[in-house]
């Protein structure tokens, strides 16, 4: 029974053989028979354009923006946080018992606007006591000189006049009105410039003495942001030149400031140094505190041809681009390869390269929709290739 099997077997596996060969001999035949098929023995062709991988019929819509020669400004990144323009502590000038509160944490005021009241009862009455204390001592001054007006000799009355005022306590009097006042004046505070109040401690009918801290004042605009920056870029700021400053609490906006000093000492324990800088800030949202990232403009390039970051794309390990050829908003993406340099948050420089090409200013390179393109693919112009279903 075995050796009849075996024979079975072989024989299914012959004609299964048998089979596939004529059917790869009936495939290889039709294709040589075919209109345009490569002659035998040539090598397979090699598609390349896009149109005979997508429907022609197809425009992808993208985004494009004119290759740019110009100046080409590196920035200096560091991060830092918001601090009031002006901030002012206001203390207790005298002891006593709040007895007037103009002010909530928050409200705004204005430069002398008063906001703290104490109880002036007692430094009033000792300004009337430092009056009657003054009439009494002028009365003993007037009795003590009442005859040197007969004295002829002008320093001889001088000497007299000033050994009265000692003698009647004029002068300790007069000291001593000047100071009472001095301290009822104290009684009130005003703001030292306009701002808002902010980290009140005290509430009416609270005893302070004098010395307590009871509010802060600051001016938020312009906000001031301060960063620490290394040594070795130091060099290359300038006070007034442009900052972009973000920050944490609004993600999505930018912020320009300017450069308004750079500390000449550098820190020995962090290498670095303190760079201010200062954001218009009309409606109070940037509070103090707030963390920031600060870019600084540092060195200039001159002359210089430039795309945007997004244009460049790296593929098989190369760097390059897309270039838009055509009229109107439908034509062809064409794929180059480039030589990059320079660099800053927005702008790529592209370099002249024997080996790569080049990009010509006013040249439309391709900046949104173009990350899976290939080479002539049908492509259209748009201002939003997300809206417009464009490839991500």
């Amino acid at each position: 029974m075995m050796p009849a099997r075996r024979t079975a077997a072989a024989v299914v596996a012959a004609l299964v053989v048998a089979l596939l060969g004529g059917a790869i001999y009936d495939r290889t035949r039709d294709a040589q028979a075919a209109p345009g098929a490569p002659e035998k023995g040539s090598k397979p062709l090699v598609q390349t354009s896009a149109s005979t991988s997508f429907d022609s019929d197809v425009a992808i819509p993208v985004q494009g923006t004119a290759a740019t020669r110009g100046e080409l400004v590196m920035a200096v990144s560091a991060a830092g946080q918001a601090e009031a323009w002006q901030k002012a502590v206001l203390v207790a000038q005298v002891n006593g018992r709040i007895a007037t509160l103009g002010v909530r944490e928050g409200d705004g005021v204005r430069s002398g606007q008063g906001v703290v009241g104490l109880d002036g009862a007692e430094y009033a009455l000792a300004v009337e006591e430092a009056e009657a204390a003054l009439r009494e001592a002028q009365s003993k001054y007037r009795e003590a000189t009442l005859f040197d007006e007969q004295i002829t000799d002008a320093s001889v009355r001088a000497d007299r006049q000033a050994a009265a005022r000692a003698r009647s306590g004029l002068d300790a009097a007069d000291v001593r009105l000047r100071r009472a006042r001095l301290d009822l004046a104290r009684t009130r505070l005003g703001a030292p410039f306009a701002g808002r109040v902010a980290s009140l401690k005290v509430v009416p009918g609270q005893w302070v003495r004098q010395g307590d801290e009871l509010m802060t004042v600051v001016s938020l605009d312009p906000i001031r942001v301060e960063v620490q920056v290394l040594e070795s870029e130091i060099a290359h700021l300038t006070a007034g030149r442009t900052a972009t400053v973000s920050f944490a609490a609004f993600p999505d906006e930018r912020f320009t400031g300017r450069v308004q000093t750079i500390n000449p000492i550098v820190e020995s324990g962090t290498r670095t140094a303190r760079v201010t800088v200062l954001v218009p800030n009309p409606g109070g949202r940037i509070l103090p505190g707030m963390y920031a990232r600060v870019s600084l403009e540092a060195r200039r390039y001159a002359d210089r041809v430039m795309v945007p970051r997004s244009a460049i794309l790296e593929r098989d390990r190369r760097t390059m681009l897309f270039v838009y050829e055509g009229s109107g908003s439908e034509g062809l993406a064409k794929w180059r390869y480039v030589t990059t340099g320079l660099q800053n948050d927005g702008f790529v420089e592209i370099v002249p390269n024997p080996d790569t090409d080049s990009v010509a200013p006013g040249e439309t390179v391709l900046t949104e929709g173009h990350y899976t393109l290939i080479h002539d693919a049908r492509v259209r112009l748009v201002d939003d290739a997300k809206a417009e279903g464009g490839r991500p």
